[in-house]
This record gives C-alpha cells, sequence and structure tokens, in this order.
C-alpha cells in the first residue's frame, strides 16, 4: 500500500477527559442512568439470554414478519454496542457492577466461539447449516464488526483484552473466509460497518491484515458478477423475493469509486462513507478520496435537514430523491446523525477543512444528541421536524440499534474534539477539555475551557516541556460571523484557512488562547426547492437549531414569525438553564373566523411572544406539538 495522505488523526477518547458543564451532564447521564437501564433492557427483551448458545433452535423473541426476517438475526450487534458504549462509560469512572456485566457476556461468546473461530449467535442458535449464506440480509459481517467495536474499547478502557482475543480469533475466520484470492468467497457486508472496525483495530495494532481486509471489503463491494445476486441465486430465491428490490439499498448498486449519489439506507451509506474517507486517508487512494467528496456534497448540498439529520423516508430508513426534506413525515434515523458524525471526523483525517467539522458539529449536538433524552432513559429512533403531540420518546425499540448507538457516541465524545499531525494540534469542536498530546515525539498538554454550545467565549492553554514550535489550528466556525483572538491576552489579527485559524510559532509553557466566537441568534432560509420549508424559517444560534414546542408557545401550529422580529436570548429555568431564542410573533386567531370553510377575508393575527428551545431538547417534557420551520410574515402588522 502507498504512503499515507492522512492530514491529522483523531486524538483517542482515552487521552481526552471532559471537563466542560454541558458534556459533564451528558456524560454523567450516560454513566449513572442510560448504561444501567440498556442492561436491564438487553435482559428484559431477551438480547442477552440471545448471547448464550443452545443447539436446541430456540422459540424466537421477535418472530419473522410477512418477509421472513426477524431483528433478532442482528441482536448479536446491539450486545457489541452496549460493551462499547459501557466501556468508553468505563474509562471516565470504573464501575464494578458494568466490568461484571460484560465479563459475564464475554464468558458465554467465549463458550460459544466454534472451533474454527466463528462466533454468530444468531446461526448457532437456530441454523447453523446457513452460514454466510445470505450476507445481503442477515448481518453476520456487521455484528462482527460492532463486536470487534466493542472488544477494542473494553481493552481500550480497561486493559482487558479476552474479548478482543475472541474477536480476533473470528477475524481470523473472516480472513480465511472472504478475499481475492483462489478459492475464497467474493462476498463483502450487506450492511456496512466491519469496515471501520477492521480500520480501527489497524490504528491500535499496527497489523496489515486488518488494514487489507478492510480495503477488500470496500474494494470488492458492486463488483460483477454481484456476489449478492449469485447468492441469492443459490439459495434458489428470485429477486422479487426481495422486499428492497433494488441494490441501491445496500449501496452495491455500482463499485464505489464509481458511486457520486447517496442512495438507499442511509446509515449504511454513512457507515461506507466513513469506511471510504478512512482508507483514502490511510493509502492516499485520491480516486476513493474524490468519490467521498462527490459524496459529501450530494448529501450535504441537497438531502441534509437543518438538523443535521438524513433519510426522509420510513420505507427504506433513508435517502429518496434532491430536495425531498419533508417535517412531519421525517425519517432521519438517530443512527443516521451518529454515522455522520464518524463520517466527518474521517473526512477532517482527510482534509482538515472546516466544512467537514461544521457539518459533524451540527449532527452531534443536534440530530444525533436529540436521540437520547435529557434523564437518560428514553430515546427517539426517527426525528421528524414536526409534530403534532403524537410522537413521543420511546423507552427501548423492537430494533434498539439507536438507543446503544447514542449512548456509544456520547460516552466517546472526547474522541471528537481535537486531532494531532506533523507539525499541527487542531481543535474542532469545544466544550472543555483536557487533553494529552503528541507533537512530533513530545509531550502537550491542551486545555479548553468555554460554555459551549451556549457561549462561544473559548480559552484553550498550553502545557509544555520547554518551547515548542507548531501550529495551533482554532475551528472557526461557519457560523460565525466574526471572531477575535488574543495570545496571553494581546489582541493579534489572524486570518482563517479552509475553517480554521492557524496560529503557528513557538509556544511556550502556560501559553494562553482566547476565541471569541460572538452567538447570536440567526434565521435559516432553505432552497426554494425544499417544498415543505418554502414560506418558513428555521433558528440558529451558535451551533444548535432550535424549534418551537406548544409547552412554551401554545398558538402552535397558528404561530407566524414576523420577517423584522428582533431574536433575543434567554435563559430558561428549564433544562437546567439553556438558552432559549424569544420573539415578538403573530398568531392566527382561529376562534375569530366563524364556521366557514372558506372566505375572501383573511384571518385576524395576534401578537404573542415566540420561545424557541434547543432541538435536542424537545419531547423532554412530555409529547407537545413542535415545529423547527416557522411560517414567515414580512413584517409586524397591527390585528
Amino acid at each position: 500500500m502507498t504512503k499515507p495522505s492522512r492530514k491529522s488523526l483523531a486524538v483517542p477518547f482515552t487521552d481526552v477527559e471532559l471537563t466542560g458543564a454541558f458534556w459533564k451532564e451528558r456524560l454523567d447521564t450516560v454513566l449513572e442512568t442510560t448504561i444501567p437501564t440498556q442492561y436491564a433492557k438487553l435482559e428484559e427483551s431477551g438480547i442477552r439470554e440471545c448471547m448464550k448458545r443452545r443447539d436446541d433452535n430456540p422459540p424466537l423473541y421477535i418472530p419473522r414478519n410477512e418477509h421472513g426476517f426477524t431483528q433478532e438475526i442482528f441482536r448479536d450487534s446491539d450486545a457489541a454496542k452496549w460493551i462499547e458504549a459501557a466501556s468508553y462509560a468505563l474509562r471516565h469512572r470504573m464501575d464494578d457492577t458494568i466490568v461484571a456485566q460484560i465479563e459475564g457476556i464475554i464468558d458465554d461468546l467465549e463458550a460459544a466461539q466454534e472451533p474454527d473461530g466463528y462466533l454468530n449467535l444468531w446461526y448457532l442458535r437456530h441454523e447453523p447449516e446457513n452460514r454466510w449464506t445470505n450476507l445481503r440480509d442477515n448481518h453476520e459481517l456487521y455484528c462482527a464488526g460492532h463486536m470487534l467495536e466493542g472488544a477494542l474499547a473494553y481493552w481500550q478502557a480497561t486493559g482487558r483484552r479476552r474479548l478482543l482475543d475472541i474477536t480476533e480469533r473470528y477475524l481470523d475466520h473472516i480472513r480465511d473466509m472472504f478475499g481475492p484470492e483462489p478459492g475464497k468467497r467474493k462476498g463483502y457486508p450487506g450492511h456496512q460497518e466491519i469496515e471501520l472496525a477492521l480500520i480501527k483495530l489497524y490504528h491500535a495494532t499496527g497489523e496489515q491484515k486488518h488494514l487489507e481486509l478492510a480495503k477488500y471489503f470496500i474494494d470488492q463491494r458492486g463488483q460483477h458478477p454481484h456476489y449478492f445476486i449469485e447468492e441469492m441465486q443459490a439459495r434458489g430465491e428470485a429477486n422479487e423475493d426481495w422486499v428492497q428490490g433494488t441494490l441501491e439499498y445496500n449501496q452495491s448498486h455500482l463499485p464505489v469509486r464509481e458511486q457520486t449519489k447517496v442512495v438507499g439506507h442511509a446509515v449504511r451509506a454513512m457507515y461506507m462513507y466513513a469506511a471510504m474517507a478512512d482508507m483514502a486517508a490511510e493509502t492516499a487512494d485520491e480516486d476513493l478520496a474524490r468519490a467521498c467528496r462527490a459524496l459529501w456534497h450530494d448529501v450535504v448540498d441537497r438531502r441534509m435537514y437543518v438538523t443535521g439529520g438524513f433519510g426522509p423516508s420510513a420505507s427504506n430508513e433513508g435517502f429518496t430523491e434532491d430536495w425531498d426534506l419533508p417535517n412531519a413525515t421525517a425519517y432521519a434515523e438517530t443512527c443516521a446523525s451518529v454515522a455522520m458524525v464518524f463520517w466527518a471526523r474521517r473526512m477532517l483525517d482527510l482534509e482538515l477543512d472546516g466544512q467537514y467539522a461544521d457539518i459533524m458539529e451540527l449532527s452531534l449536538f443536534n440530530g444525533a444528541l436529540v436521540g437520547l433524552s435529557r434523564k437518560g432513559d428514553t430515546y427517539f429512533y426517527d426525528n421528524p421536524l414536526e409534530s403534532d403531540g403524537s410522537h413521543h420518546r420511546w423507552d427501548w425499540h423492537f430494533c434498539p440499534c439507536c438507543t446503544m448507538n447514542v449512548s456509544r457516541l456520547i460516552a466517546s465524545v472526547a474522541g471528537y474534539f481535537c486531532s494531532t499531525g506533523p507539525g499541527l494540534a487542531a481543535m474542532h469542536i469545544y466544550g472543555g477539555i483536557e487533553a494529552k498530546l503528541d507533537i512530533d515525539g513530545r509531550p502537550v498538554t491542551l486545555s479548553e475551557a468555554s460554555g459551549y454550545p451556549y457561549d462561544g467565549t473559548v480559552n484553550v492553554e498550553l502545557g509544555l516541556d520547554g518551547p515548542h514550535s507548531f501550529t495551533l489550528a482554532l475551528r472557526v466556525p461557519g457560523w460565525a460571523k466574526d471572531f477575535t483572538v488574543r495570545i496571553n491576552g494581546e489582541a493579534v489579527t489572524a486570518f482563517t484557512e479552509n475553517g480554521y485559524l492557524r496560529l503557528n510559532r513557538e509556544w511556550q509553557d502556560g501559553d494562553r488562547v482566547t476565541l471569541d466566537l460572538p452567538m447570536r441568534g440567526e434565521r435559516l432560509w432553505a432552497h426554494p426547492n425544499v417544498a415543505d420549508d418554502r414560506g418558513r424559517v428555521a433558528l440558529r444560534r451558535g451551533p444548535l437549531v432550535y424549534c418551537v414546542e406548544a409547552k412554551d408557545t401554545p398558538e402552535l401550529p397558528y404561530l407566524t414569525l414576523p420577517r423584522d422580529a428582533e431574536l433575543a436570548t434567554a435563559k430558561m429555568n428549564d433544562f437546567g438553564g439553556t438558552v432559549a431564542i424569544r420573539a415578538a410573533a403573530r398568531a392566527i386567531d382561529t376562534a375569530g373566523w366563524g364556521d366557514d370553510l372558506y372566505s375572501p377575508h383573511p384571518p385576524r393575527t395576534d401578537a404573542t411572544t415566540m420561545t424557541a428551545i434547543p432541538y435536542f431538547l424537545w419531547n423532554n417534557r412530555g409529547a407537545n406539538r413542535m415545529q423547527v420551520w416557522i411560517p414567515e410574515s414580512p413584517a409586524q402588522a397591527e390585528g
């Protein structure tokens, strides 16, 4: 493989401590509530029992649907994602109960593993004769990928590698089964994930074989003869028997370097693009990087919700066509926003460009974070941008992938703040951290303090073992209309390059940099091709997108926001003092309309006050009406 083109590499979560109030609160919630209640749900729902090998083809917890499919097929992945989330949490606070629960799952996995290394509990419990016969639908490689990610996180957080040893034996089996060599199967996962995990394992161990297997799965996808078609024919099935009906669903319709349109299942797509970016950075594959850029602009420029959500359709949990972004029926699966965070961070490794950090931040603070309640024990699977009050959080889900996906992201969020490269330390998001960096072989401590995401004053202090020359790159978000910077209290003139303020100098121990990013409430308008949003406006302040709930503004859905109304900010008593946006608005007087269905006269409007809260906080006070996009009126008018 060729020389890497990677500009930087994220600083591992193990080397970053969260110190800021916003993420500390979220992390404490995950530690104290989410992880324990999720384990209880694993037991209650039968997922924990499904990790035990049984040779009697036990009854299903989730019956097969009309297409012959049951979500029980990928329960290995749900247990593995819980292990991963719990392991990240253990890095911040050791908990003997959680360790014992993880070790209990490992005991069962070790007992279940076949002598040849194979380890998928669905097949071992229900149809051992059919293993590796349906990669398209049955998630064997996907489950293996999540098991590997859980094993890596547990090893990195605790130093215990028994699960990693089990998983590496499974990987040896997979490597024996799949690859370009004669006699091996030419398959690849129907649900992408293992590619990401293998590259993580390569970074952790330096063993080239893991990178090579990931590269094989990426390169082989969509090649002809098409493996999924051959596999289907070998099972004696016809294409019309497949409920999805199109190879675009799992992005195998074309080799990955030829793909330019974002199609199909949103989470699968984002996982694949993240792996492509990771591989492009690792191997200097410009064709792969070019495909990543084309796909990035396709989704961000035409197919992304203002909240950093992705995929409008429930039928394929994914994409439809350009500009199709309905609000009330938006699917926008939490997992898709989590996966976008993965992809964006890897694009930052490939190219240190603020456009990627902007979307990483957008999806993190809005489309992903909304998936977990403030209390930490209820979840959103799909995330509409408008609700009549019937949408509510789940205390679990029959397909609980988003529950553990959002908890593993929050528990590992420390790994998304900064990265390093030759002569470089870069900060991508803010919120309070202390990070241990290695820059050109020398230790550097980077301490960042701020009230982010509610306050844009960012203070960075460097701890050094002596004078050290390198570039400190601080992201200036795309939403920031202006900024100022001071070094050790002295104002300096500085310019941005690709969204980053690059401060190149010989740094001294104790040097302080203050970056001020004024946060103001502002309006956003959608492209005129987005039919649902014509004549409407969304609100943003800093990295947060806002919404209006009937709890604060009972006039929903009859509210309009005049274009000249000032957007003021105020702290709320709810949610620990979050910053709300308030504005003078108008509300249609429905009572004065009468009984006529139609009238030649416009309705009367009355003055009211609108209060908007961060989107990620909605539905924490019970189900009620909500809107992100508010109808706009030209200017304040008399009623």
